[in-house]
């Protein structure tokens, strides 16, 4: 690979959602805010949209690693599954031994007896599900009614959903919508812009161990984020792709050549056909202009 071509200690490019690679743009550190200050005040449910690449499941692990430890956390990383298997799922990520429940109805005692423990050591939990778009419908309805467990002055989990815009279609629906009412505080996660794309790039650089002159200029930057709309996905793929092609020709810096290289090699990347830059073209109108002008004053007022 390319990691001894610049001196990396480590891959900077990966798709892994690695928090120490966690750069803090300024989508991200507003939705973490929106988060802890939500379940600060208590809140049941907490939703975060963004789109296929956004870093949803980054900031969804910051969020874990960033919780108090009075808080008792249960992950659920793939939440298709039908009712039964969301509250066995719930148990498990609580430590409720289920094996002697013979109803769903014990089960769901069983989960309400760990939470009051929970509750009455101090602790708060946090259920926090990924992907939740992918939650069948009478998943989201058991999950509602899960919510509903508390006591006569607080309530005894919040939940937090992380989705891709499909799961506010899916809310949208009338038989959801006690469930919507009670998504108290929501966040939109947006692509990053083209400085912000810049201090990413240079910060993931920096992590993996990078020291020596900048590699990527302004000018590669703008159309990597051009081909990449700002997803943070897209623009590691992108990126791992341009410092490979460079490590193959045995140079540092990438070009605009690499780039268009890269996005020609990458699915859902796009760039412009090649144009002339505005300026130029109206320059060259403008001296085609004249140049007309020129040729009807010295031909045809000759002629005259």
């Amino acid at each position: 690979m390319y990691q001894k071509h610049y001196g990396l200690t480590e891959l900077p490019f990966t798709l892994t959602p690695n928090t120490s690679f966690y750069c803090d743009l300024e989508g991200h550190r507003a939705a973490l805010e929106v988060l802890l200050t939500a379940l600060r005040t208590g809140e049941g449910f907490i939703k975060v949209v963004g789109e296929v690449g956004t870093g949803k499941t980054l900031l969804c692990r910051k969020l874990l690693n960033e919780l108090p430890e009075n808080y008792v956390t249960a992950y659920i990383p793939n939440p298709f599954l039908n009712p039964d298997e969301l509250r066995a799922q719930i148990a498990r990520e609580l430590q409720v031994d289920i094996s002697q429940a013979s109803s769903q109805q014990l089960v769901t005692q069983a989960i309400q007896q760990r939470l009051m423990e929970i509750n009455a050591a101090g602790k708060t939990v946090v259920i926090v599900l990924d992907e939740a778009q992918a939650l069948p419908s009478d998943s989201l309805e058991a999950l509602r009614l899960i919510s509903n467990l508390e006591t006569e002055t607080r309530k005894l989990l919040h939940i937090v959903l992380f989705g891709q815009p499909e799961l506010n279609e899916r809310l949208a629906a009338r038989e959801h919508r006690q469930l919507r009412q009670r998504i108290s505080f929501s966040y939109h996660l947006q692509a990053m812009t083209v400085h912000e794309l810049a201090r990413y790039i240079s910060h993931r650089l920096h992590i993996a161990g990078y020291k020596g002159a900048p590699i990527f200029n302004g000018r590669v930057v703008s159309m990597l984020h051009q081909a990449s709309r700002g997803i943070p996905r897209l623009a590691n793929v992108l990126c791992h792709k341009v410092l490979l092609l460079c490590y193959g020709e045995g140079v540092y810096p990438v070009t605009p050549k690499h780039v268009r290289t890269a996005v020609d090699d990458t699915e859902d990347a796009t760039l412009p056909k090649a144009t002339w830059p505005w300026w130029l073209l109206g320059a060259a109108v403008i001296a085609g202009v004249a140049a007309v002008g020129y040729y009807q004053q010295w031909f045809v007022g000759g002629d005259m």
